[in-house]
């Protein structure tokens, strides 16, 4: 890997995007290099991911203009689907996400974000969506994950001004979860997915699985998307052991993901 370093530390997964000499913007290498990582994760060991960017002033600055400025209408598009491909395996992928936002957020990077689970960020965090200023529109998934975050009249104010914003306004309008200094922020990232990753991993996949999947029904399909789920938590050694150590009284329990 020449733009991603993976780092396991316990039952989580530390993902870094590691191209601090171009604000770590995505190009076609480190987009395939992120998709190869994704499939490498040892799902049974890990619990938890955090994707994070390297250095203090960028999560990820955007895509790379300078790959996409000579692009034909037909290498546009699959450029587009690269990237939408990529970041629906990340938003789908069977374990919780966590990203850790350090610094810009731009235009891709702002969409990479939007497809993890929860977003934290530095309080010297920028986001913002300024491709109509480049004559395109976002193009891996922004136009449709911003609207569904934050709302559609949000979205469109953000994304026809092409205007950034601070990490107080992406919390304000319910962007971030989370701001937090940048000494603070990977360590409050780990800290979270420790948490995430002390309950039981066939848990909190069904549940990560419901609230997706159930976002993109009406209620009447969602709540049986959820029975399905629940259901299928039951005969687990997992759902044995967190009932039994509460019935007992027992704050230790081991949890196998089986």
């Amino acid at each position: 890997m020449d733009f991603i370093t993976y780092e396991v530390e316990g039952q989580v997964g530390i993902i870094t995007i590691n191209r601090p000499k171009a604000l770590n913007a995505l190009n076609s290498k480190v987009l395939e290099e992120l998709d190869a990582t994704l499939e490498a994760v040892d799902q049974d060991a890990i619990r938890c991911l955090i994707l994070t960017g390297a250095g203090e002033k960028s999560f990820v600055a955007g895509a790379d203009i300078g790959e996409m400025s000579t692009l034909t209408k037909a290498e546009g598009e699959a450029f587009g689907k690269k990237g939408n491909d990529i970041f629906r395996k990340l938003e789908t992928f069977p374990l919780p996400v966590i990203a850790a936002i350090n610094g810009f957020a731009l235009g891709g990077g702002c969409e990479l974000s939007m497809s993890c689970d929860i977003r934290i960020c530095s309080d010297n965090a920028v986001f913002g969506q300024p491709e109509v200023g480049l004559g395109i529109t976002p193009g891996f998934g922004g136009t449709q994950r911003l609207a569904r975050l934050v709302s559609p009249g949000m979205a469109k104010q953000l994304i026809y001004t092409a205007r950034n914003i601070k990490a107080d306004e992406a919390y304000r309008i319910g962007l971030v979860n989370a701001v937090y200094t940048q000494e603070e922020l990977l360590p409050a990232a780990k800290k979270m997915a420790a948490g995430i990753a002390k309950n039981a991993p066939i848990a909190v996949r069904n549940c990560k699985k419901a609230i997706n999947e159930g976002l993109q029904v009406d209620m009447d399909q969602a709540i049986v998307i959820e029975e399905k789920l629940f259901g299928d938590c039951f005969e687990t050694h997992d759902q044995k052991e967190g009932m039994g150590a509460f019935l007992e009284k027992r704050k230790e329990k081991t949890f196998t993901n089986n």
